[in-house]
Formats: structure tokens, sequence, C-alpha cells
């Protein structure tokens, strides 16, 4: 196949990618045949598919907008995938011209195409590195030259957890994010759980994702609610995605089929 201008040398067109797939999901163009079939037997799977990811993306709005009404100027987007409308730069700075934004992910794709929305705007950067190495994160010189961490940041991982297994030791991960972030931080996270759904679509999803780079690591409510150690767990608490703050009480309704939990804490001190 013609290799588009957008699609660095170095990646396999042939292998579906997770955050090709997901911008498939959301209705995005930045994918090969090899991510949207494997996105559309997903979908076969899975139907809600689809609505996972907008519902997903539409917590991240949500959650961007109050922050920034809570006084939050400094965003780190981990996980921050291909840019699709609605980011958090162009949530954050409409609402708060002055907010900063650093995101990081690991896929080439969704780097070179931040790059290209990104350019001239001078108070957003994006790092291609991996959640599992927060220590490159934190210490990189583009984000200590765009962030203070002597201030609040919000620190948002979105949708990613799920590519983390337990052997890659998660919560230490945060842990390492948490010890390095000012009081009146926050920690926004959400990932897929398997509350509710059927063995069969477990499976099936499963086997889909190990075609990727990235497998699924399902996890409970619990487990995810555990990752907010350190941090004050805000009203409502991990929830369904379209529960967390809905706009309306009918944005609500059927939330489970969103398979997304998420929640938002503030560190004290």
């Amino acid at each position: 196949m013609d290799r588009p201008h957008w699609a660095p040398e170095s990646i396999d067109v042939e292998r579906p990618s997770v955050a090709r797939m997901y911008d498939y999901y959301l209705g995005g163009s930045h994918n090969f045949a090899a991510d949207r079939a494997a996105a559309q037997a997903m979908i076969t799977a899975v139907p809600d598919a689809p609505l996972m990811a907008q519902a997903n993306r539409a917590f991240m709005r949500r959650v961007v907008q109050f922050l920034v009404e809570s006084g939050i100027r400094q965003f780190l987007d981990i996980g921050s995938g291909i840019p699709t409308v609605g980011n958090v730069h162009e949530i954050a700075q409409r609402l708060a011209p002055e907010s900063k934004v650093a995101y990081v992910d690991v896929d080439p794709v969704a780097v070179a195409h931040s790059r290209e929305i990104l350019a001239g705007n001078d108070r957003t950067t994006i790092l291609q590195e991996d959640l599992r190495n927060p220590e490159r994160i934190l210490h990189d010189p583009q984000v200590r030259k765009l962030l203070d961490f002597d201030q609040p940041v919000a620190v948002l991982i979105v949708a990613v957890l799920h590519f983390v297994p337990d052997s890659d030791d998660p919560a230490g991960i945060l842990a390492e994010l948490r010890a390095a972030l000012a009081p009146g931080s926050h920690l926004v996270l959400s990932q897929a759980s398997d509350d509710g759904r059927s063995d069969e679509e477990r499976r099936e999803a499963d086997q889909i994702y190990r075609r990727t780079d990235n497998p699924l690591n399902i996890r409970s409510r619990a487990a995810l609610t555990s990752f907010f150690d350190g941090f004050d767990l805000l009203p409502p608490g991990v929830v369904w995605v379209p529960q967390w703050r809905p706009e309306s009480p009918e944005a609500a309704e059927d939330a489970e089929r969103a398979v997304f939990m998420g929640g938002v804490g503030r560190l004290g001190g």
C-alpha cells in the first residue's frame, strides 16, 4: 500500500495499532486497513466499541473543563493518542489561554500528527515516550521547560492503563508520578472494565487486542480505585465515565454500556 505522508517509515502498517484503532472508533482518518479490520472485528464482538471511545472522550473533555474551572493551568496528558476534535489544549486554552499542555504518546503516528497540529503553539509540546517510563517523562527537557512541577499539574492517563499489565507495576508508575507533583495537582484515570460484560465478549476482545502490541488488561472498579492511592478521590468517585459529572441526567443513562470507568483525584497537602 502507499504510505501516506504522515506515516513514519518506522511503523509496520500491516500490524494493528491501538492508537489507530481508537482513532477509527472516533471517526478519524489516521488509520490503516489493518487497524480498520481489527477495529471492525472488535465492533462485531462488542458492538458498543465506538460508543465506548466516544464516551471516554466526552469524559476527558468534561474533566478538563472542570480542572480549568478549578484553577488548573498545567496538563500532562500521557497516552494522548492521535489528535481529534476536542483535544486537551483546545479545551483548556479556549477557557484559559495561558494553559500549558504537554502531550506524551508512544505511537509514532500519534506523535507525528500531534507535531503538525501543535506547530506554532508555544504553550504545548509533544514527547514520544511510554507511560511505563515515568522518569523519562518527568525529566524530559521539553516537559520541564513547559511545565513547572512546583505548581499544580493535572496528569491525565485516559484509556491507557488497560494496556499496562500488572507485571509492569502500574501502581508503582503512578506513585512515581505522584511523588513529582505539587499539592493541588490532580490525577485523571479511566480504563476499560469488564464489570457486567459477558465471558464471550471478554474473550473475543482479548483475542483481538492480542494481535496488537498492546494486549488488554481489564480491571475492576476496586482495582482502578486503588490506583488513586495518595490522592483524595473527588465525587462521584470511580464510576462509569458517563456518570462522572454528566451534562444532563439523560447523558448518564445506560452508563455501563460505555465499558470505561474513570475518576479524578486531588493531591492534598
